[in-house]
This record gives C-alpha cells, sequence and structure tokens, in this order.
C-alpha cells in the first residue's frame, strides 16, 4: 500500500459512542438525587455540591469535542459518588463505622485504635487515586505531554488543586461561621487537617502514576526513549534577560 494510499492514524479512529459516559451520568444523577433527599446538613449539601455540580456540567459540556476514556469515566464517577456520601452525612459524621460493624463485627476505627471519622482522609486519597489518570488524558491529548511529564504533570495538578481546595474551604468557613463553617470545614479539631489532606491525595495521584507507567512500560517499547528525551535540553539558549535581548533585537 502506498503513503498516499495508507490510512492516517486519525482516520482509523472510530467515533466514540455516548453510550457509556450517559449512562454513568444518569447513575450519577440518580445517585445525587437520593443522596439530596434529607441530608443531615442541608446548608454543607449545598455548598459541597456547587463544585460537583460544575465538575460534571464541565464533563457534559466538553463530551462531543474532548471525550475521555471509560477509564477516566469510570473513575471520575467513583469519586464524585464517595463525594455525595460525604454531602449526605457532611464528611464529618459518615457512618462508615457503623456499616462495617454491621456486616464484620469490627470497624477500621477498632481495628486501628482511631479516634476521629476519617471518611473524609478516604476520599481526598481517593481523589488523588481517581482523579489523576483524567487529568493525565488532559496533559497527554492537550499539551503533548510526554515521557516524564506525562506522569508529573497530573502530580503536580493534583497537589496543586487540593491546595486550591483546601483553600476554598478555608475561605467558606470562615465566610459562613457557625455551624455550617464548621460542618464545611470538618477538621476535627486536628490542626494539621488541611495537611494531612492534601499528602493523601498526593500519595493517591503518585500510587496512580506509578501504576500508569508500569504499564506503559511493560507495553510501549519506546517507553523508556521518551522518557530520556522528555528531559533532554531542547532550547540550550536561556531564557530571562537574555530572551529579551534576543526579542528585542527581532523587533528593532
Amino acid at each position: 500500500m502506498s503513503a498516499a494510499r495508507r490510512p492516517t492514524k486519525k482516520s482509523r479512529i472510530r467515533p466514540r459512542s455516548p453510550r457509556y459516559p450517559a449512562t454513568l451520568l444518569a447513575l450519577f444523577l440518580l445517585i445525587a438525587v437520593a443522596l439530596g433527599i434529607a441530608p443531615l446538613h442541608r446548608g454543607d449539601w449545598l455548598l459541597e455540591n456547587a463544585l460537583a455540580a460544575g465538575a460534571v456540567a464541565v464533563l457534559v459540556a466538553t463530551w462531543r469535542r474532548f471525550p475521555l476514556s471509560k477509564l477516566s469515566y469510570t473513575m471520575l464517577f467513583a469519586f464524585l459518588v464517595l463525594h455525595e456520601v460525604g454531602a449526605h452525612y457532611t464528611y464529618s459524621e459518615v457512618p462508615y463505622d457503623d456499616w462495617f460493624r454491621a456486616v464484620f463485627g469490627t470497624s477500621p476505627n477498632d481495628v486501628f485504635g482511631l479516634d476521629r471519622n476519617h471518611y473524609d482522609r478516604v476520599v481526598h486519597f481517593a481523589y488523588g487515586l481517581l482523579v489523576a489518570y483524567p487529568m493525565r488524558e488532559l496533559f497527554v491529548r492537550i499539551a503533548d505531554a510526554r515521557g516524564f511529564w506525562g506522569y508529573m504533570l497530573p502530580l503536580d495538578l493534583v497537589m496543586s488543586t487540593s491546595m486550591v481546595y483546601e483553600l476554598i474551604e478555608w475561605g467558606a468557613a470562615a465566610a459562613f461561621g457557625g455551624d455550617l463553617g464548621v460542618a464545611y470545614l470538618g477538621t476535627q479539631g486536628d490542626p494539621w487537617d488541611a495537611q494531612k489532606d492534601m499528602a493523601l491525595a498526593t500519595c493517591g495521584a503518585a500510587i496512580t502514576m506509578l501504576i500508569t507507567a508500569l504499564v506503559h512500560r511493560s507495553l510501549d517499547r519506546d517507553f523508556h526513549r521518551e522518557w530520556a528525551e522528555s528531559l533532554a535540553v531542547k532550547h540550550p539558549e536561556p531564557l530571562g534577560e537574555v530572551l529579551i535581548d534576543r526579542l528585542r533585537g527581532e523587533a528593532s
């Protein structure tokens, strides 16, 4: 087959069916509506769902122009469901201990001697674990991130967005104050709550990126070459004042 007649990579990509993401969307909306009935703290439920509603709206609006993989949609769905459970009860009062005790006769708090509700910790860890891969899709498909940067940038974005979320929590708690502010902040008296939440999100993202890298290493023959090329210097000329001088020279 000649080069002119050889099909391009783009022509071999089949149009993606909306059935799977539409099914996940319908399931999520059903769960969100069910958990929105008589939540423990209506004001906190509204605050918690503001960001979730925005995320879902973005995913729906971008589906045609930028559909994600089924894996990414599934991971985002799982994270959003965990978030909805936390929004229904408020994160510091999710009765996971009672659920485990009813099924297994004991609970994580009993086994590990924990003295606080750790559901918020689980969801922050899940944020990194489940959202890092969809973020990787963004960097690889839009920014053309390759090699090292295809794994480092999603990890970095998880870390930075975790920080931004902690700032949003702080701002909302300070603005609303009272019981609503306490419920939304959910520190449960831990002065290092924000730092621990960010650390757990980072650990979750690092695990996902490590697994992704190992899978790609086992399947991609160009893995090591691409990794090395991504760390090679592409532009040896310094930036800063050197670049400014060059741009001035080109402009004159």
